[in-house]
């Protein structure tokens, strides 16, 4: 009777071993392959999934996701002889689960590898101010020698990112000189272009002022005369419209030498014959 109990409990084991085996649940975005004997049977996708069990067996499971994977820097030669270390970042995702299986031992290893040689190629054609540029002609050259090389394996390559490229230490103080001289002679110009702007602006400023004041001299030049004439154009009507008479005449002119006589360098003065006939007045 134990035996018999003991029979049966192998056999509820085993069968509890086969449903789970039987069953496979593959998540989201996700895949499985199936291998029968050692053979490729069959890729089981996202969901509920039925095998036979002890003879279908789950060789790998994939991720379909967009994978990151970050590459260590990698020596690279410039053109100009230069070592620089670049930092990669490549963006893929498994299209093939079979492919990705059979066709390659470990894509994120050849990934590298190939990303590695490729960067080689590329720099080994650019000298050191084109690399410090040009990294967006270097992300899709990479790209697409990646893209290229990685379907067969079922992979494709979404985006290439070159995280840092960095010169060696002398030519990075060399260029932090260069940029720091560049900087002095750029606030040195623009200091030089102020103070010649400001000359200029104060310059136009004393132009504007002689120029008002010329003007104003002389519209109150022309003013004064135009006063005095007509002062003397009031006085020449006065006096005609007086009438004088000659004993009025000469009695003004009398009244006048006295100033004529006026000042301490009047050493000479003539006097007029017309004084007789003022006189005899």
């Amino acid at each position: 009777m134990d035996a018999v109990i003991i029979v049966l409990i192998i056999l509820v084991v085993l069968v509890f071993i086969a449903l789970i085996k039987t069953i496979q649940v593959i998540p989201q975005a996700s895949a499985a392959i199936v291998e029968r004997f050692g053979r490729y049977t069959r890729t089981l996708n996202a969901g509920l999934n039925i095998v036979v069990p002890f003879i279908d067996t789950i060789r790998n499971r994939i991720d379909l996701r967009e994978q990151v994977v970050p590459f260590p820097p990698q020596p690279v030669i410039t053109q100009d002889n230069l070592v620089v270390n670049i930092d990669t970042v490549i963006y893929y995702q498994v299209t093939d689960a079979r492919a990705a299986t059979y066709e390659v031992a470990s894509y994120i290893q050849a990934i590298e590898q190939l990303t590695v040689t490729t960067l080689r190629n590329i720099i080994g054609g650019m000298d050191l101010e084109r690399t410090l540029t040009s990294r967006e002609e270097i992300n899709a050259a990479l790209r697409g020698v990646l893209d290229e090389a990685t379907g067969k394996w079922g992979i494709r390559v979404n985006r290439v990112e070159l995280k840092a490229i960095e010169p060696p230490t002398s030519i990075q103080d060399s260029m932090e000189k260069q940029m720091r001289a560049d900087r002095d002679k750029r606030a040195a110009i623009l200091q030089a272009e102020g103070v010649r702007q400001s000359e200029i602006l104060q310059a136009e400023g004393h132009k504007q002022s002689e120029i008002l004041r010329a003007e104003g001299d002389a519209k109150a030049a022309a003013l004064r005369a135009e006063g005095e004439a007509q002062a003397i154009r009031t006085v020449f009507e006065s006096i005609h419209a007086g009438d004088p008479d000659q004993k009025l005449l000469s009695y003004q002119y009398l009244q006048m030498l006295p100033k004529i006589a006026e000042g301490d360098a009047n050493k000479l003065w003539i006097v007029p014959s017309e004084i007789g006939d003022a006189l005899k007045g």
